[in-house]
Protein backbone atom coordinates (compact mmCIF):
# COMPACT_ATOMS: atom_id res chain seq x y z
CA UNK A 1 0.00 0.00 0.00
CA UNK A 2 1.44 3.39 -1.09
CA UNK A 3 2.42 5.67 1.68
CA UNK A 4 0.24 8.58 3.16
CA UNK A 5 0.91 11.48 1.42
CA UNK A 6 1.04 15.06 3.76
CA UNK A 7 -2.09 15.92 1.91
CA UNK A 8 -4.42 12.69 3.12
CA UNK A 9 -3.02 13.04 6.73
CA UNK A 10 -4.29 17.24 6.81
CA UNK A 11 -7.41 16.09 5.42
CA UNK A 12 -8.03 13.12 8.03
CA UNK A 13 -7.22 15.57 10.61
CA UNK A 14 -9.44 18.08 9.46
CA UNK A 15 -12.30 15.08 9.12
CA UNK A 16 -11.74 14.28 12.73
CA UNK A 17 -11.45 17.59 14.02
CA UNK A 18 -15.05 18.51 12.39
CA UNK A 19 -16.39 15.13 13.35
CA UNK A 20 -15.33 16.18 17.20
CA UNK A 21 -16.66 19.86 16.99
CA UNK A 22 -20.01 18.12 15.54
CA UNK A 23 -19.95 16.01 18.15
CA UNK A 24 -19.48 18.70 20.88
CA UNK A 25 -21.97 21.13 19.60
CA UNK A 26 -24.51 18.06 19.38
CA UNK A 27 -25.92 18.97 23.46
CA UNK A 28 -25.83 15.12 24.19
CA UNK A 29 -28.06 14.42 21.35
CA UNK A 30 -27.99 10.64 20.95
CA UNK A 31 -29.09 10.42 17.48
CA UNK A 32 -26.62 12.90 16.42
CA UNK A 33 -23.96 11.66 18.10
CA UNK A 34 -24.68 8.22 16.08
CA UNK A 35 -25.02 10.05 12.65
CA UNK A 36 -21.54 11.61 13.10
CA UNK A 37 -19.92 8.67 14.32
CA UNK A 38 -20.95 6.44 12.23
CA UNK A 39 -20.57 8.63 8.91
CA UNK A 40 -16.80 9.02 10.14
CA UNK A 41 -16.29 5.50 10.03
CA UNK A 42 -18.27 4.80 7.15
CA UNK A 43 -16.07 7.79 5.48
CA UNK A 44 -12.55 5.82 6.85
CA UNK A 45 -13.68 2.90 5.29
CA UNK A 46 -14.61 3.73 1.97
CA UNK A 47 -11.45 6.14 1.78
CA UNK A 48 -9.40 2.71 2.77
CA UNK A 49 -11.52 0.86 0.61
CA UNK A 50 -10.31 3.50 -2.31
CA UNK A 51 -6.79 2.97 -1.49
CA UNK A 52 -6.92 -0.79 -1.87
CA UNK A 53 -8.72 -0.58 -5.03
CA UNK A 54 -6.19 1.76 -6.23
CA UNK A 55 -3.57 -0.36 -5.55
CA UNK A 56 -4.72 -3.62 -6.54
CA UNK A 57 -3.99 -5.18 -10.02
CA UNK A 58 -6.01 -4.74 -12.42
CA UNK A 59 -7.11 -8.44 -13.07
CA UNK A 60 -7.19 -9.39 -9.29
CA UNK A 61 -9.96 -10.97 -8.42
CA UNK A 62 -10.84 -8.71 -5.22
CA UNK A 63 -11.14 -5.92 -7.25
CA UNK A 64 -15.06 -6.82 -8.05
CA UNK A 65 -15.63 -7.11 -3.63
CA UNK A 66 -13.55 -4.17 -3.02
CA UNK A 67 -15.84 -1.95 -6.01
CA UNK A 68 -18.92 -3.68 -4.11
CA UNK A 69 -18.06 -2.64 -0.51
CA UNK A 70 -17.29 1.26 -2.13
CA UNK A 71 -20.52 1.33 -3.78
CA UNK A 72 -22.41 -0.33 -0.68
CA UNK A 73 -20.38 2.34 1.64
CA UNK A 74 -20.93 5.33 -0.98
CA UNK A 75 -24.75 4.49 -1.19
CA UNK A 76 -25.18 4.15 2.69
CA UNK A 77 -23.59 7.77 2.98
CA UNK A 78 -26.41 8.66 0.15
CA UNK A 79 -29.20 7.42 1.79
CA UNK A 80 -27.79 8.89 5.45
CA UNK A 81 -27.16 12.27 4.19
CA UNK A 82 -30.93 12.28 1.85
CA UNK A 83 -32.59 11.42 5.03
CA UNK A 84 -31.09 14.34 7.60
CA UNK A 85 -31.44 17.16 4.74
CA UNK A 86 -35.55 15.31 3.92
CA UNK A 87 -36.17 15.38 7.81
CA UNK A 88 -36.24 19.44 7.47
CA UNK A 89 -37.65 20.03 4.34
CA UNK A 90 -40.94 20.40 2.93
CA UNK A 91 -42.48 17.33 0.67
CA UNK A 92 -42.39 18.89 -2.29
CA UNK A 93 -38.70 19.06 -1.65
CA UNK A 94 -37.88 15.85 -0.02
CA UNK A 95 -39.59 13.87 -2.84
CA UNK A 96 -36.82 15.64 -5.46
CA UNK A 97 -34.55 14.71 -2.51
CA UNK A 98 -35.16 11.09 -2.47
CA UNK A 99 -34.94 10.97 -6.08
CA UNK A 100 -31.82 12.29 -6.68
CA UNK A 101 -30.25 9.77 -3.64
CA UNK A 102 -32.33 7.16 -5.85
CA UNK A 103 -30.55 7.95 -8.55
CA UNK A 104 -26.87 8.82 -7.55
CA UNK A 105 -27.48 4.94 -6.12
CA UNK A 106 -28.85 3.33 -9.31
CA UNK A 107 -26.55 5.39 -11.45
CA UNK A 108 -23.08 4.22 -9.19
CA UNK A 109 -24.86 0.23 -9.85
CA UNK A 110 -24.70 0.60 -13.49
CA UNK A 111 -21.61 2.43 -13.37
CA UNK A 112 -19.96 0.10 -11.08
CA UNK A 113 -21.04 -2.98 -12.26
CA UNK A 114 -23.38 -3.15 -15.55
CA UNK A 115 -21.55 -0.61 -17.68
CA UNK A 116 -18.60 -2.57 -19.70
CA UNK A 117 -15.56 -0.51 -20.73
CA UNK A 118 -14.97 -0.90 -24.36
CA UNK A 119 -11.34 -0.69 -25.46
CA UNK A 120 -10.14 2.72 -26.54
CA UNK A 121 -10.07 2.40 -30.63
CA UNK A 122 -9.16 5.32 -32.13
CA UNK A 123 -10.87 7.05 -35.18
CA UNK A 124 -8.94 6.61 -37.89
CA UNK A 125 -7.96 10.04 -39.79
CA UNK A 126 -9.88 11.06 -43.38
CA UNK A 127 -7.50 10.79 -46.02
CA UNK A 128 -6.05 13.86 -47.08
CA UNK A 129 -7.86 15.73 -50.37
CA UNK A 130 -5.55 16.10 -53.15
CA UNK A 131 -3.62 18.94 -53.23
CA UNK A 132 -4.89 21.92 -56.42
CA UNK A 133 -2.68 22.99 -58.81
CA UNK A 134 -1.72 26.32 -58.71
CA UNK A 135 -4.34 26.72 -61.90
CA UNK A 136 -7.31 24.94 -59.98
CA UNK A 137 -6.84 21.45 -61.75
CA UNK A 138 -5.91 18.36 -59.94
Amino acid sequence: MADLSCLTILGFAFLTFNSGMAIYRSNGDAGSIVFVVFSYLNLVALFTCLRIYKDLDYHSPRRQTIKAAVWTLTSILTVMFSYKVAEIMPLAVKIVVWAMAATTTCGGFYAFFIHQDKPYRPVPAAPEAPALRRDGTN
